[in-house]
């Protein structure tokens, strides 16, 4: 969200999104410094979190990482890893992200295979990046080191899919993401896949970066996929239950705690007021 205005954050709200969780991405240029993926960091926990709340009244998270896309200069990426420990205890940090493949190249599997590592050590939910050149190939890969590495699936979320890497990322115990991003996937095309591999572990996310991208793509999927006839429980399951269990693994993600608490709260409501015309008749 660093790259978007206040009226996305109101547009946001008035769509009915409530909580937003903020990758690491590239910022639309490389980092020239260690120091300034910490500048980065700092500057969506503190400063995007508090906007999100004063604009919007929305809850704002984010996960930590050296992204693909920067991750070609082994010392730079070494000192951005060796931190990012002291980040994973911060109120707002959830996970460990966005991690993977950008060109394939052996720098950014190093990156990528001590980020998992790390995020393994602290048991932390991790975003994986799917290549956007050589998507199946780069699918094969991810998982082979998944795999290779033993890490636990099921705090892992796959990201960027799309039919072709479907097979490979769906034959793992990972959830598996659908970025609705305009020219690269939309909910059409999403709708059939979720119909053949179905909807558990399953996430549709948006993207809000600095190209043709559209914060409002998740409410958006919510009316396509209600006006095509899905029951509107598979739809909340995929755009609100499913996220919560995924990044309530972190025990940074006090909104899904807050969301239980008032579960909890109206169901004692609802049973009060179930009993009390018996409790008037006696």
């Amino acid at each position: 969200m660093t790259s978007r205005t206040t009226d996305d954050y109101r547009e946001m709200r008035r769509s009915g999104i409530e909580c937003v969780v903020e990758p690491s991405f590239w910022s639309g240029s490389d980092k020239l410094y260690p120091e300034s993926f910490f500048d980065y960091f700092e500057h969506i926990h503190d400063f995007e979190t508090e906007r999100a709340d004063r604009i919007a009244g929305m809850d704002h998270y984010i996960t930590v990482s050296i992204n693909p896309k920067e991750a070609v200069d082994r010392e730079m990426s070494e000192a951005v890893i060796d931190r990012l420990p002291e980040y994973l205890d911060r109120d707002r940090v959830v996970g460990v992200g966005e991690i993977g493949f950008n060109l394939q190249t052996d720098e950014e599997e190093w990156a990528f295979r001590e980020q998992l590592r790390v995020a393994e050590e602290h048991e932390a939910p991790v975003i994986i990046h799917l290549p956007h050149e050589e998507k199946p190939k780069g699918a094969v890969r991810t998982v082979d080191i998944i795999e290779e590495m033993g890490v636990t699936q099921e705090r892992i979320i796959i990201d960027h899919n799309e039919p072709a890497t479907m097979e490979t990322t769906a034959a793992t115990d990972c959830w598996l993401g659908f970025t609705l991003y305009p020219g690269k996937i939309s909910i059409e095309e999403v709708m059939p896949l979720l119909e053949e591999y179905g909807t558990d572990r399953r996430i549709i996310n948006s993207s809000a970066d600095w190209d043709d991208s559209d914060p409002l793509a998740v409410p958006k999927a919510r009316d396509a996929m209600i006006d095509a006839g899905w029951d509107r429980s598979e739809v909340r399951k995929l755009l609100f239950e499913n996220p919560l269990e995924f990044f309530a693994q972190s025990d940074s993600f006090d909104y899904a705690r807050e969301i239980a608490a008032e579960s909890s709260t109206t169901e004692s409501a609802a049973g009060a007021a179930e009993t009390e015309p018996g409790t008037e008749a006696e």
